[in-house]
């Protein structure tokens, strides 16, 4: 040790190295201090609602018990340490403080490793909801339409709306419009190649109607499904690009995200399943990202009055939890004819789909 620092004696890197164990020594308190503040609030994002979508990201001020606040949307005091003695200088990661086992063990924010991509009306909120489930995911509980909406805002705008993660731990968002909208899969891209993509699909049909049926609880005086779902309805020529109907042309979506990443990077989710068995498709999707399968059938029960799956016991709390009064709406109905026709319509593309995803989902 002494004929390092002797040989080093003039390096600035020596001398960052003893100013950072001072500081280490006094501000061990407050890292410990934090550890506290963040065990009791960190670990849970606020509970958002399905379509809030974040405008800016809210400055939350903490304050621990010795009253010293820390900006809970800024970095952690410790990072800040680092900063103070030049990024990176002790660590691997830039800016990032590593433990003797050199495992990182501060909570910073990061880019998410995975995405549920789409599609509206498909299952996407309980998919998350039932991911967050598992210890080693860290999910944002609102839509932040980046890649879409709030491009122009930028990456590290992107990142400080994540919930801070430990380093095994995955990050993920969920904004289903991401699947239908032309410059998503190369923005997706310059962020990562390498980052998973979830799709929950769901029959295109029922998808529409209920995709309907919400626009129709917004604004409830828009004109009836059939005359929005026809060009013309004598000829019975029917509009694809009326939104409801284009979303649910899954093949030439899918095709456009197959010219930006590999078939294995891209995983589906059968919307049907994810209601009539959510521990399967739970099991699958947790495989793909490469998790153990923590998340499995004791976690759910079958709601008759909601038709749906619900939570046993979700995080920290002993009640059961369903999701919301906007989920599992009775549909508007629709003329049988009407129905039949989109079928038919939907035909020659759902086939499409099928074979470009390499499984049939059964839709009639």
């Amino acid at each position: 040790m002494t004929a390092f620092h002797h040989q080093h004696h003039h390096h600035p890197s020596a001398d960052l190295r003893r100013l950072f164990h001072r500081l280490t020594i006094a501000s061990s308190l407050s890292i410990l201090c934090f550890s506290l503040v963040y065990l009791l609030t960190g670990c849970c994002e606020p509970e958002l609602t399905e379509n809030s979508e974040i405008k800016a990201p809210t400055r939350e001020f903490l304050v621990s018990g010795s009253g010293w606040p820390y900006e809970r949307n800024g970095t952690s005091v410790v990072k800040e340490v680092t900063t103070a003695t030049g990024e990176g200088a002790f660590s691997g990661h830039p800016g990032l403080e590593a433990n003797s086992s050199g495992k990182e063990w501060t909570a910073t924010r990061r880019l998410p490793q995975a995405l549920i991509i789409g599609v509206k009306k498909g299952g996407t909120r309980a998919l998350l909801e039932f991911l967050r489930l598992h210890p080693d995911i860290r999910a944002l509980g609102s839509e932040p339409h980046f890649f879409d909406r709030h491009y122009a805002r930028g990456l590290d705008w992107y990142r400080s709306m994540m919930p801070k993660s430990l380093d095994g731990q995955i990050v993920m968002e969920k904004t289903p419009r991401y699947f239908v909208t032309q410059e998503t899969p190369a923005r997706v891209h310059s962020m990562s190649q390498d980052v998973k993509l979830i799709v929950v699909v769901r029959d295109p049909v029922s998808r529409a109607i209920s995709d309907y049926t919400q626009i129709i609880s917004k604004t409830p005086d828009i004109p009836p499904f059939e005359s929005l779902a026809f060009k013309n309805r004598t000829t019975g020529q029917i509009d694809s690009l009326w939104s409801p109907l284009w979303i649910g042309l899954y093949a030439q979506h899918l095709e456009r995200w197959l010219s930006w990443f590999p078939r294995t990077q891209i995983h589906l989710v059968s919307g049907e399943r994810l209601i009539s068995d959510p521990a399967g498709e739970l099991g699958k999707v947790q495989d793909f990202l490469g998790l153990q399968r923590i998340v499995t059938d004791k976690h759910f029960y079958f709601n008759k009055t909601k038709g749906f799956p619900c939570l046993k016991k979700p995080e920290g709390s002993s009640k059961p939890h369903c999701l919301g009064k906007t989920k599992g709406r009775t549909h508007v109905s629709i003329d049988p004819e009407v129905m039949q026709r989109l079928r038919d319509f939907y035909k020659p593309h759902n086939q499409r789909f099928y074979k470009m995803a390499g499984q049939d989902f059964g839709w009639q």
